[in-house]
């Protein structure tokens, strides 16, 4: 195993520019008519573009947080001119996303290790968990690492069903069993059969919904502890999958989840379909936990390392 460093391509910067291409028009668009006849970033224009932040679902807090420091800039050159307002938003921006996303990877990677990676999915039905699993398989395999998928979401016959067209859709080894099973049992089995195959990467999907946090956080944590009676610091990684098209909705999501069980890493999916990119800014911010991967296209290779850089120049482009 080994961690993998490639340049961005000019093929996934295109793909990146196209999926952000509503949030970008739709943030652009609000935010000329926010600075319209003003010569100077003045109070009215702070507050303007605070409105044009929050509608853009970066969230109340982290928007707030971005005025203030453009309010520091501002006080020290009150001749700010509003057509360098762009250029200050995509500093401040791209530093808020540096205090928690603090890597600027390209490839998907997994550290070097004698046991498999294991990667423990949560998150709510329809948000595109099952389709992010497929996709990371995808990636994993195509750079050369020997992938196991859990079908742990045993709640439903259709997630377990989806997870085996992925699995057969990207040639990737399932365990899994009947609709009812005790979920950590399939965990279980997954990562026994991943250890006996020397896998590399063993992904674990988990069940969408149940009735209550506690119900949650109780199933989740069961999940880990009998992992760990196969590998005993797995998971290694505990990756939300939120929907970017939901805006607001996504953080009350984050919430639930962060209080069930210790989140690592965040995708965030559906960026293509939506003009709420900006809640990946929010996101990321309020609950310092880093964006991992973003979805922004339904290609089977849509789904991109999020790259802090490039985010931000395709947002500001």
């Amino acid at each position: 195993m080994s961690f993998f460093k490639k340049i961005f391509s000019k093929e996934k910067k295109e793909t990146l520019d196209k999926g952000l291409e509503k949030t970008k028009t739709n943030f652009f668009d609000k935010l000329t008519k926010a600075v319209a006849g003003k010569a100077t970033v003045d109070e009215d224009v702070l507050d303007n573009l605070e409105e044009v932040l929050v509608a853009s679902d970066v969230g109340v807090n982290t928007t707030l947080k971005i005025i203030k420091r453009i309010e520091t800039r501002v006080a020290v050159d009150k001749y700010v001119g509003t057509d360098a307002l762009n250029v200050i938003l995509r500093e401040e921006i791209a530093g808020l996303l540096s205090e928690t996303n603090v890597g600027n990877e390209t490839e998907f990677s997994v550290p070097k290790s004698n046991t498999p990676h294991v990667i423990m999915v949560v998150g709510v039905n329809g948000v595109g968990k099952t389709t992010t699993i497929g996709k990371l398989s995808s990636q994993f395999k195509k750079q050369g690492l020997k992938v196991v998928l859990g079908a742990a979401d045993t709640f439903r016959a259709a997630a377990i069903d989806q997870l085996q067209i992925w699995a057969d859709r990207t040639d990737v080894p399932i365990v899994r069993q009947e609709m009812g099973s005790d979920p950590a049992s399939v965990a279980f089995d997954t990562l026994t059969s991943a250890v006996k195959q020397n896998a590399d990467v063993v992904i674990i999907d988990t069940a969408g919904r149940l009735h209550n946090k506690v119900n949650l956080m109780n199933e989740l944590t069961k999940i880990k502890r009998v992992m760990q009676k196969v590998i005993i610091d797995a998971p290694h990684e505990v990756l939300l999958v939120l929907d970017g098209s939901t805006g607001q909705n996504a953080f009350e999501q984050a919430k639930h989840f962060t209080l069930a069980t210790e989140v690592t890493s965040l995708a965030v999916t559906k960026l293509d379909g939506t003009a709420k990119g900006g809640v990946v800014i929010g996101i990321s911010d309020q609950f310092k936990i880093p964006v991992k991967y973003i979805g922004v296209g339904e290609g089977i290779d849509d789904l991109q390392v999020f790259n802090k850089h490039e985010f931000v120049d395709s947002f500001f482009k």
